[in-house]
């Protein structure tokens, strides 16, 4: 019998969804079947593999009324929230779609008398895709999406927290009539998910999780020589200058803190704000966060749901209390928040001040929701501590000057740079990071380079 997979629901603590566990003769069925399939749709024309997945978009987007509940039940975003996803979600998938033609299209290198020159950008083969549950279907469209329009096949392997996801692609790509074998999900442990990866008749992998996660998938395809996009952690930092809008920044900074229950990888982590500001900033900040309604997901007046699971809560707390043992101060009042309890999910926002370097709520990764915010004094001293990190995902600012934003973006060690706002994805720019926040690049047209290989036709015309 195979083994199941579990999924507790963190908004009651039951089990939501049972899923058996693909064992090693599934995943071999699975790579042979998307091998063979990936050389018919790779020789099917651009335009026809275009028009089938805008078709899968439709389909996607028609079930969006059900998908949005299954995302709060399954992860614990606020019902309010969970159809933002679905937008999200189409956004992306037709920006990809629409640049294809283009960013697909052969590199002419100039004439050459008596010679026809071109480099082609040609499919991998078979991408894997490791998705996760926090942003359950971004996350995993940014790799599915153009993996499939470059001529790839996919393999989707999603969380344990976030099945249902999996199965809701495979449904619309099935609706838009996709080829068999084009695009597969299974349902792995981890010791099969390594074991998919390291096999040898996967290209490249695109990977995002934690950093534990991205070492592990570094060592499983070292094994069988695959290539990996790597979106791991990240202690995303935000600076406001003395000449910033105080009351805009306060309120992009706060939701770039909590939403999500703070469980995102570019939410903002920690904050410095110039002397002059800091006071008004901070008494601001912990006034519009305790606006926050802590609750069941379920309630559309929620605007603060559960994080994924109560050890996450826990672990969480235990990072604000080593904080305050060390001289920090939580400003935010959670007898507010009736349903914030030790060991359950559901866990009230905390504002930290008198925060400093030494302590981990500054620099390692608060996949919940607590911020950290310190004063500065210069624009040198906030790039000094916003480069202080291991990771480099994005970084805010938020000035009048734009000029002067531009110079010390230049100096942030970051794979983005936000002027005035914060914790968003463009799909025309490339998402990337660097330091442990990963490798790779997906979305935009250099996403798809990610996606394909360079191929060069030399040929001599005249003899």
């Amino acid at each position: 019998m195979s083994a199941i997979q579990q999924t507790t629901s963190p908004v009651d603590g039951r089990i939501f969804v049972e899923r058996p566990l693909a064992d090693g003769a599934a995943i071999d069925a699975a790579l042979s079947g998307a091998v063979a399939a990936q050389r018919g749709w790779a020789r099917t024309p651009l335009p026809e593999r275009i028009a089938l997945l805008a078709r899968a978009v439709d389909a996607f987007v028609a079930q969006g009324s059900v998908i949005a509940p299954e995302i709060s039940w399954q992860m614990g975003r606020p019902v309010r929230h969970a159809p933002g996803e679905v937008r999200g979600f189409e956004e992306r998938a037709r920006y990809m779609l629409q640049i294809a033609p283009a960013a697909l299209a052969a590199m002419q290198p100039g004439e050459k008398a008596g010679f026809s020159r071109q480099v082609k950008r040609v499919p991998l083969g078979v991408v894997a895709v490791v998705a996760p549950w926090n942003y359950p279907y971004l996350t995993a469209v940014n790799a599915v999406i153009p993996a499939l329009i470059a001529g790839n096949a996919v393999v989707l392997k999603h969380s344990h927290q976030t099945p249902l996801c999996a199965e809701r692609f495979a449904e619309a790509f099935a609706a838009a009539g996709l080829p068999a074998g084009v695009f597969q999900y299974l349902h792995l442990s981890h010791a099969d998910a390594s074991r998919l990866m390291a096999d040898g008749r996967v290209a490249t992998v695109c990977f995002t999780g934690s950093v534990a996660g991205g070492r592990a998938v570094v060592a499983a395809t070292a094994r069988g020589f695959a290539t990996a996009g790597l979106e791991l952690g990240g202690k995303d930092p935000a600076y406001v200058r003395a000449d910033a809008n105080l009351a805009h920044a306060v309120e992009t900074l706060v939701d770039g803190a909590f939403f999500n229950a703070g469980q995102s990888c570019c939410g903002i982590k920690r904050i410095y704000v110039a002397d002059a500001r800091y006071d008004a900033f901070v008494e601001a900040a912990v006034t519009l966060t305790q606006d926050y309604r802590l609750g069941s997901p379920l309630d559309p007046d929620t605007t603060l749901g559960p994080v994924v699971r109560a050890a996450a809560a826990d672990a969480i707390r235990a990072q604000v209390a080593d904080a305050i043992r060390h001289g920090a101060r939580q400003l935010v009042d959670t007898t507010r928040f009736a349903a914030d309890r030790a060991g359950t999910p559901y866990m009230a926002p905390r504002v930290l001040v008198d925060v400093d370097h030494s302590m981990a709520i500054m620099r390692e990764e608060t996949f919940g929701p607590a911020v950290g915010i310190m004063r500065v004094r210069s624009d040198e001293e906030a790039v000094r501590l916003m480069n202080d990190s291991a990771f480099g995902l994005t970084a805010a600012v938020f000035t009048a000057d734009a000029e002067r934003a531009g110079a010390l973006g230049d100096e942030l060690e970051t794979g983005t740079v936000f002027l005035n706002r914060c914790d968003y994805l463009d799909p025309a720019l490339a998402w990337t990071g660097v330091k442990h926040s990963g490798r790779g690049c997906t979305l935009s047209s250099v996403g798809f380079e990610q996606l394909t290989r360079p191929k060069s036709f030399h040929f001599r015309i005249k003899l």
